[in-house]
């Protein structure tokens, strides 16, 4: 495979604990400080200038209750609890940079999509087309019952309403203002020629709207959108929508396989298999000699919690591991939660002792540890033996471990032709595919626009 760019995003969440669970507790961890705009800003100039494509902002609705029977270890050891809306966070980044892309988690399921869809256009206008859509449909009971349901909607069905909910979304963001509505004329005293804009009039299984977008057309119209299921359901939804899948796994070969079924299924979908980016969740822990990137890795790990990654990784599977034996074989029937993770116990070592040895670090992401050498060799090796296309990685230490990344790795993928040396000019669409601020037309919400 030739030498390209790789697209790099840093993966965080508006909390204290996000994967790597336990390194809160460490003395130079600042994660404490997620809820100032500090924070955030300072993380987001690192971020630019190393010349990252993006800050990735997970979310959750719903808390870790499963694990040993309640949230006890969960607040103890800040397990994405406590944890503040990810959205509020992208307006102070996107002041503090000129680059830097923003793909922020949203549950389609959570809100009417008649107010997603004016906030998101107003983040695209507010960050000039930085602004992504992670599309997510929830998966805890806890979230489920927060908002007055008995149970998390089932698997699947989740999927037929989002399938609806963007629909919706397509409507209002691509079709309901013409290119050319807003004239901001004040000699003829109009601001908005009413004969180009139309109310949508949708009416399905779910959702009924009548009325007209409330926003202008943003930079991008419609968001960059992610998505991260990589369930039978979950592909078929990605090929219908998802411009960039973020995956997870440890096993070269099953990633390979991976992205080989979203790719193909991208094009059953009547798409062209470079229309989705792949970035697979990653660790890194660099040093400036392999020696000190070893003894960095075994410091994060005497402060990390792999029983607070446990009990993260119970709510992603549906199931309390706590009342497993530690040499007990985990078998799982089928479960309402993340299918990925389901799988991915097996390939993990199947109990719970296995498990835990894996979460070293807190959570259950591969780690690669070493100079900017053997760092660069791994993130290659990943690219060129399975295809994906980059990595979200996921914070150890804050702020070290992205200033770290920057300052060590990225000169040495530079070097070698897998890391960009400046930003490319326009929005993040324009900037992950070289190919316009829109959709391309041959994807789903194509449909929603209006001829002219």
């Amino acid at each position: 495979m030739p030498n390209r760019p790789i697209i790099l995003n840093a993966f965080n969440e508006n909390c204290v604990g996000h994967i790597n669970h336990g390194l809160w507790t460490h003395p130079r961890d600042r994660s404490g400080e997620y809820n100032t705009l500090e924070f955030w800003t300072g993380m987001a100039r690192t971020l630019e200038r190393g010349l990252f494509d993006g800050i990735f902002i997970a979310d959750v609705l719903g808390a870790y209750d499963l694990y040993d029977g309640g949230l006890d270890l969960t607040l103890r050891e800040a397990v994405q609890l406590p944890i503040n809306d990810p959205m509020l966070l992208v307006s102070a980044m996107a002041a503090a940079t000129s680059h830097l892309g923003f793909g922020v988690t949203v549950n389609a399921l959570s809100e009417h999509p008649y107010l997603l869809a004016r906030r998101f256009s107003t983040l695209d206008q507010l960050t000039r087309g930085r602004f992504g859509w992670n599309v997510v449909t929830g998966y805890l009971d806890s979230a489920a019952r927060a908002i007055g349901l008995d149970n998390q909607i089932v698997h699947d069905e989740r999927y037929d309403r989002a399938d609806e909910a963007l629909d919706v979304i397509y409507q209002l963001l691509e079709g309901s203002w013409e290119d050319g509505a807003v004239r901001r004329d004040k000699a003829a005293r109009v601001f908005t020629d009413p004969s180009k804009v139309h109310p949508i009039r949708h009416h399905g299984r779910w959702y009924d709207v009548e009325g007209v977008h409330l926003s202008e057309p943003s930079p991008q119209r419609t968001p960059v959108l992610y998505q991260a299921g990589t369930s039978g359901r979950g592909q078929r939804f990605a090929a219908r929508h998802a411009e960039a899948i973020f995956i997870a796994g440890s096993d070269k070969g099953v990633v390979r396989r991976t992205v080989q079924a979203l790719r193909s299924a991208a094009q059953e979908a009547g798409r062209r298999p470079e229309d989705v980016k792949i970035v697979l969740a990653i660790t890194v822990v660099p040093g400036r000699t392999a020696a000190e990137a070893r003894d960095r890795h075994d410091e994060y790990a005497r402060y990390a919690s792999p029983e607070a990654g446990l009990a993260h990784f119970s709510a992603s599977v549906g199931v309390d591991l706590s009342r497993y034996g530690l040499d007990d074989p985990i078998r799982l029937e089928g479960t309402n939660a993340i299918q990925s993770a389901a799988k991915a116990i097996e390939h993990l070592g199947g109990t719970r002792r296995k498990l835990l040895e894996h979460f070293r670090l807190g959570g259950r992401y591969p780690a690669i540890v070493g100079d900017a050498s053997q760092v660069a060799d791994a993130l290659q090796s990943w690219v060129e033996d399975t295809g994906i296309d980059g990595f979200n990685l996921a914070r150890t230490v804050v702020p070290e471990s992205f200033e770290d990344f920057v300052d060590i790795v990225v000169p040495a993928l530079q070097d070698r032709g897998l890391h960009k040396t400046a930003y490319a000019p326009g929005t993040l669409r324009q900037k992950l595919f070289g190919a316009g601020d829109r959709l391309p037309e041959r994807h789903a919400a194509a449909r929603f626009r209006r001829a002219g």
